[in-house]
């Protein structure tokens, strides 16, 4: 980790490459989040494309004679990766009844109901514990046959926040709810966590920045006093079979790229994995006509649906989703916000920059100077943002810090402006304002801030 500049009259040497030698300077258009890392090989980028086949992939119910595609489901929530992370970007909440939700989902849980669940937690072996009816989240699409297990329902209430200079600002509330649940009442302590899909970009260098930068950063304890007391989020690594830090998800609750695209593949689509080896998903066992119904799982792919070659080029397209090149980082009125940024202390959390070590086994993202403005750390971000659904060490005030590299292409790539894990921030500035808890004092430092 380098330190922040104190310097704003310029910009600094190599901003404009948030990524580093992976940033792309290809057009600013829908695609600006689908390009590889720049420094890549041929040979590697032909297996870039490969593996963005497989993330566009639409996949089918079984049995079917696309044998190679099959095994969708039975509950899901999408059909393919490329469904929910359009264009390799943000997904967004349902603006209404005719809008489809493909691109959020809600994450179900309980609170632990005894003691084998209570120690799974605290071993970090288990992030939650599982809605017994509904699973880990809810399904709102399903293969012929059965039922999806219900719809998500959001209404907004609209409040009014005062601005400098007699401004107004207008946040709206969401409350949610599910909709004609399909398998019977949800537990009396049902916890519901909206999220919505996160940009693909940049990810193969998040995991790159090395374990000790991150911690160092951390300070649960609040021991320097400064009101920030970002914690790490430790979490079961599946393939290494030890607590590691948590990078990955809204919560951090993920702690490798692998291991988030095969839950995705998994809990979303249905696909058993190396990693998540149940071919119905998140099927729960009260769901009964739920697991009788025809796999996908092949001798061909190691009896997964989703084989261990695949999940690999998978792995590999996800982690050279480059970056684009930032614009204007010299233009007067982006150094002048710049300024702000850091004096409103908005790097107590965003950390601007890193350079990332030598990691053989991946030659792009050796040995880079990025700038992703994260810590990869979680916050509390106050009451206005809770869910309160903990994830692991993440308690249900606790967001992991979101990564700002790219944001301002969201309205071009995507054709919208919500932020936040729920989407229900409509622009940057509402955004900034939800916050709370261990970033109020920043906000604070907006809300005053004179034209």
């Amino acid at each position: 980790m380098v330190k922040p500049t104190k310097d704003f009259s310029r910009a600094e040497p190599f901003e404009a490459l948030p990524a580093g030698a992976l940033t792309h300077n290809k057009k600013n258009d829908q695609n600006a989040f689908s390009h590889a890392s720049a420094n890549m090989s041929f040979e590697r980028e032909l297996d870039f494309k490969v593996g963005n086949a497989f993330f566009r992939r639409i996949w089918v119910s079984s049995p079917s004679s696309t044998k190679s595609s099959d095994g969708l489901g039975p509950l899901f929530n999408a059909r393919s990766c490329q469904r929910c992370h359009i264009k390799d970007g943000r997904g967004h909440p349902p603006e209404n009844q005719l809008d489809t939700s493909v691109s959020m989902l809600f994450r179900l849980s309980i609170p632990p109901q005894n003691k084998i669940q209570k120690h799974a937690i605290a071993s970090g072996k288990s992030l939650t514990i599982n809605e017994p009816f509904y699973g880990g989240q809810l399904q709102d699409f399903s293969v012929l046959g059965i039922h999806a297990e219900g719809e998500i329902n959001i209404r907004y209430e609209e409040r009014t926040i005062q601005m400098a200079d007699n401004e107004t600002a207008s946040l709206r509330k969401p409350i949610y709810a599910i909709n004609a649940p399909k398998y019977g009442n949800p537990h009396k302590d049902m916890m519901i966590s909206p999220r919505i899909a996160p940009q693909m970009i940049g990810l193969g260098l998040l995991e790159s920045i090395s374990a000790t930068d991150i911690e160092k950063q951390a300070d649960p304890d609040d021991k320097d006093k400064d009101g920030i007391s970002g914690k790490v989020n430790w979490v079961w690594d599946k393939e290494k079979q030890q607590l590691s830090i948590g990078r990955f998800g809204h919560k951090a609750g993920m702690p490798s790229l692998n291991q988030q695209n095969q839950a995705a593949f998994n809990g979303d689509i249905g696909l058993s994995t190396p990693l998540f080896s149940n071919p119905n998903g998140d099927c729960t066992l009260l769901q009964v006509a739920c697991n009788k119904m025809p796999n996908g799982n092949d001798e061909a792919y190691q009896n997964f649906e989703v084989s261990q070659e695949i999940a690999a080029k998978v792995l590999h397209y996800t982690r050279n989703i480059s970056v684009p090149a930032r614009r204007g980082v010299s233009d007067a009125d982006v150094l002048a916000g710049k300024k702000l940024f850091y004096q409103a202390q908005c790097i107590a959390c965003h950390t601007p920059k890193y350079i990332t070590p030598r990691i053989t086994a991946q030659p792009e993202q050796a040995r880079q100077l990025i700038w992703p403005y994260t810590d990869l750390l979680v916050h509390d971000m106050g009451e206005g943002l809770a869910d309160h659904s903990p994830e692991g060490q993440a308690n249900g005030r606790e967001w992991r810090t979101a990564p700002l590299w790219g944001i301002g292409l969201t309205p071009v790539v995507n054709g919208h402006t919500y932020y936040l894990h729920d989407g229900r921030a409509r622009n940057l500035l509402e955004a900034i304002l939800w916050h709370g808890g261990e970033a109020e004092n920043a906000k604070q430092e907006v809300i005053n801030m004179r034209s």
